[in-house]
């Protein structure tokens, strides 16, 4: 009986240590996506001359050689910090690795970190959503260092892993008011656990972040949509648009993962980076949507009307693609996320506009389902895709349907093509 009560002791023990945890990382955390937000729309302001906004997520108003030259010189500056972290300090840890263990040490990260929202902010075309979570994943060993240290208890390995798993995904919450998005981040993409325990632990540690970060920002949508409904007849539609996008979403995955193994880790990148930098940054001259994270991309979609933009939304998707797997390929690091939202809602709009004159639905619908179908695809992380579409664009509880089928098609389709050319 001494022996039962000793046990159910540390338990406690180890549940109070984990819930003071959960709300320490979550306002901790919450402040670092707070900052990494204020931190792009300042180098924004500074090298493109914008403030980004709903109503505005597209680099317009500054001259074409400002766009050129911001992202070549951001390119440059970028290339040589990485170059530096990679061959005369130590290369940046991933969170994959940290989740195995391995330290993350804390100014290379925050600079490594740094150095990403910074060449997104000069308009690379890159992600912006690994800073935050790999900021996110950083502080929670440091915490977990620190418990360490004053003896205030020991967590167990699985515990630590779902604390580090929780704060990545609360920091990508942080940065789009997305609580829920961040708790199946944590779930389902990296402690790869859904249970009453990690839901308990990286839910109310998303929603910490959320509420530290938004008290400042705001909580408007990031992607502005229309009002109509969705109707059943859209489900026919949908099918369709999320056939493709499950292919397509495949075959990007596959890309970016290439890119990711082949990137240099020597001077190369010196030379790459700048260079590809310098095509966004030309690219850009007659198509401002191509720079950054995707965003400007995604919201011009959705807010296309007119069949005179089929080709613009084609030929935008495929750029997006390319130039975002190619960045990745030259050395750049960042996230593959809105990208891949950005890509699928170009596929979508382009589909919609060509059936509209049949049956008459809202463009902005096929944007949206191609958006969220590409992302699921290409992250295989259905439930994560679903929600973070749902909470950024402050959606009806009926979108979940069509959005749902749609998820439900591009996955099953996707890991079809995974298989084959894996």
């Amino acid at each position: 009986m001494v022996g039962c009560g000793k046990i159910i002791s540390v338990m406690k023990k180890e549940n109070l240590i984990l819930t003071i945890s959960t709300i320490a990382l979550g306002l901790f955390v919450g402040m670092s996506s707070l900052f990494l937000s204020l931190l792009l729309t300042f180098i924004e302001e500074e090298f493109l001359h914008f403030k980004e906004t709903p109503l505005r997520p597209i680099v317009t108003g500054s001259p074409n050689d400002a766009r050129l030259f911001s992202v070549f010189i951001g390119g440059i500056i970028a290339a040589v910090i990485w170059w530096i972290l990679r061959t005369k300090v130590k290369p940046p840890v991933t969170i994959g690795k940290g989740l195995a263990g391995e330290n993350m040490p804390a100014v290379q990260t925050i600079l490594h970190v740094i150095t990403q929202i910074f060449y997104v902010g000069t308009g690379g075309s890159i992600g912006r959503e690994l800073a935050p979570r790999e900021a996110g994943a950083m502080i929670a060993q440091k915490w977990n260092n620190l418990l360490n240290r004053v003896h205030w208890g020991h967590l167990s390995k699985d515990d630590v892993v779902l604390l580090i798993a929780s704060a990545a995904g609360a920091g990508f919450a942080g940065v789009y008011n997305a609580p829920i998005t961040g708790m199946f981040f944590c779930v389902e993409v990296l402690f790869k656990k859904i249970s009453m325990r990690s839901v308990c632990v990286s839910l109310p540690m998303s929603v910490i972040a959320v509420l530290v970060s938004s008290s400042v920002r705001g909580t408007e949508p990031y992607y502005l949509v229309g009002k109509a409904k969705f109707e059943p007849k859209f489900l026919l539609i949908a099918i369709f648009i999320s056939l493709l996008c499950g292919i397509v979403g495949a075959l990007f995955r596959k890309s970016f993962t290439w890119a990711e193994s082949v990137k240099p880790d020597n001077y190369h990148i010196l030379w790459q980076l700048p260079l590809l930098s310098l095509v966004t940054g030309l690219i850009s001259i007659n198509f401002p949507q191509i720079m950054g994270n995707g965003r400007a991309l995604a919201q011009f979609s959705i807010s296309t009307t007119g069949k005179n933009l089929l080709l613009v939304l084609l030929l935008g998707a495929i750029a997006k693609y390319a130039v975002t797997v190619f960045t990745i390929r030259a050395g750049a690091f960042g996230g593959t996320l809105t990208p891949s939202v950005a890509i699928g809602a170009a596929i979508g709009a382009f589909i919609g506009i060509i059936i509209f004159p049949y049956i008459g639905m809202p463009i902005w619908q096929c944007a949206l389902l191609g958006g969220c179908s590409l992302l699921a695809a290409s992250q295989q992380a259905p439930l994560m895709a679903l929600f973070m579409v749902f909470e950024v664009c402050h959606l009806n509880s009926i979108a979940l349907i069509p959005l749902g089928m749609g998820v439900a098609i591009s996955v099953a389709i996707s890991r079809v093509v995974l298989r084959k050319v894996m």
